[in-house]
């Protein structure tokens, strides 16, 4: 059987219902129709029109208006929805893994200090020692250009470089 990857982009397009109204907001718009209704029937004087009714009517309908909005092309309703997730998510954790609460530590009793100085030390090279170097350099070239002789660098497991000098038996 054949799949395909859905881009993330695809699966969140909103569902439009009527023209560019997706569900939440047709929901919105809806409820001041149930909630008028309610505040009629139940609200005395029953069944007949008072001034503050007609106030709590226009109210509730302004508030469902601003909420079905958009901005940024979210409904603002989602968007106060996302707000109070943020506020009330736990601002105080549990569980710190720097914390040093219960855990035994070792501790050091550290005794006077004593300042020591730091002496750069300067080691002069005799001219003689200088020579001996470069004879050694000499000699080590020497070795690498003959063709009997092979030169080998090994990693070892630990990231080293290992270094071999052989001569080639015949």
């Amino acid at each position: 059987m054949r799949t395909t990857i859905i881009p993330a982009q695809i699966t969140t397009v909103e569902d439009k219902i009527a023209g560019n109204l997706n569900f939440t907001q047709i929901f919105l718009l809806m409820t001041p129709v149930l909630l008028t209704t309610i505040l009629f029937a139940f609200m005395p004087p029953t069944m007949k029109l008072a001034g503050y009714k007609l106030c709590l009517i226009l109210i509730i309908l302004v508030v469902c208006l601003v909420l079905s909005l958009r901005v940024k092309d979210r409904v603002l309703f989602n968007w106060l929805l996302i707000l109070g997730q943020f506020k009330l998510r736990p601002k105080i954790f549990v569980f710190n893994k720097n914390d040093n609460y219960l855990r035994e530590m070792e501790t050091e009793v550290v005794k006077e200090k004593t300042k020591i100085k730091k002496v750069n030390i300067i080691k002069i090279i005799s001219k003689k020692e200088q020579k001996l170097i470069e004879i050694e350099a000499v000699k080590f070239l020497h070795f690498i250009k003959d063709k009997n002789n092979s030169l080998s660098f090994k990693l070892s497991n630990k990231g080293g470089l290992n270094v071999a000098f052989e001569q080639i038996k015949k």
